[in-house]
Order: C-alpha cells, then structure tokens, then sequence
C-alpha cells in the first residue's frame, strides 16, 4: 500500500496534471496494476493498494503517474488486502 502525501499549495502546474493523472490511475486500475485509490477529504493524502513484486516495482509504478513529482509516497508491504469487490457474487437467476 502507497500513502501518498500531497502538497498543502496546489500550484497550476499540479492541476493542468489532474485529469492527466486521473486517465493513467483508471488504466492501471483496468490492467489490475492498482487494486485500490483513494483521497482524503481534505485532499491531504492519497492512498493506492498496488499488485508489485517488489519496493522496486512499485517504486516504478509511482513513476509513471504525472502527479509523482509533486507527492511523497510511503510504501508499506501487505500481507494481504480484502475488498467487497473480490468477494464472489452469484447470479440469482
């Protein structure tokens, strides 16, 4: 898991990178890169439950977010990460 810390100033130059951002997150959430992100209310820290091998490799999934120069990630290894979404869901007909 990534706890990303965001600067206090949002300067134009990290906003133009938003939407930017917002496409590359939603394409690593398609291909399974990202499990799960989330903003704090405050729009102080973000959080992105990753699938990496390695610090390494999540180290070099931060790199590719447009936004990665302006946030300070701390990394922390889980042991596992549970979601409604991973539960099975069964088809009532």
């Amino acid at each position: 898991m990534i706890e990303f810390t965001l600067p206090r100033a949002l300067t134009q130059e990290f906003l133009t990178l938003i939407p930017k951002q917002r496409q590359v997150v939603n394409q690593m959430l398609v291909e399974g890169k990202i499990r799960s992100y989330s903003l704090a209310l405050d729009r102080s820290k973000l959080w992105a439950v990753v699938t990496a091998n390695s610090e390494f490799d999540a180290l070099e999934l931060i790199s590719g977010m447009p936004l990665s120069d302006f946030m300070v990630p701390e990394i922390s290894e889980l042991m596992f990460h549970n979601s409604t979404d991973m539960v099975m869901h069964f088809s009532l007909n």
